[in-house]
């Protein structure tokens, strides 16, 4: 007999929470709630999917390197970083240095033409072959590790390798 007694008990509680439950759903409030509920996973939703699409790609204005390691703008950047500017420097000088070079009657070789800033100035064959990579061919202060960087130009000047 309790076994009915509780079962009528438990059946009396579900009737009542299912009615209480229908009276509360037909309340404005518990609608408004639910919108309010709903526009806000809506907006946590779409600020974490525009968080993660910046975090994903990658900037659209700024600078990359090409294939022969030259800083070039991808885009149309805001500045120049420091590090591009002091490539683009040592570059510019390094031409020039081929251009007094050249000027002077060198025949050019695989060799080193000297130094601007912290890169090391050489000339290579293209493509480079044995010759470029001995050491007496290389520039002292590269090889001594006063600079740890350089440009390698061909024969006619053209920038075949920044590092």
């Amino acid at each position: 007999m309790a076994l009915g007694q509780d079962f009528i008990l438990i059946w009396k509680l579900i009737s009542f929470l299912f009615l209480y439950n229908n009276i509360y759903k037909n309340n404005w409030l518990y609608y408004k709630m639910k919108i309010m509920g709903v526009t806000v996973a809506l907006v946590i939703g779409l600020i974490l999917i525009v968080g993660l699409i910046f975090l994903i790609r990658s900037p659209e204005d700024d600078w990359i390197k090409d294939s022969r390691g030259v800083w070039i703008k991808h885009g149309n950047p805001a500045s120049t970083p420091d590090y591009v500017l002091e490539q683009q420097e040592a570059i510019n000088c390094s031409l020039n240095l081929y251009q007094e070079k050249k000027n002077e009657g060198m025949v050019f070789s695989s060799q080193c033409l000297g130094v601007c800033g912290n890169h090391a100035v050489d000339i290579v064959h293209v493509p480079r072959n044995e010759e470029d990579n001995l050491q007496e061919n290389q520039c002292l202060d590269y090889r001594e590790g006063i600079v740890n960087k350089f440009i390698e130009l061909d024969k006619d000047g053209n920038v075949v390798r920044v590092v």
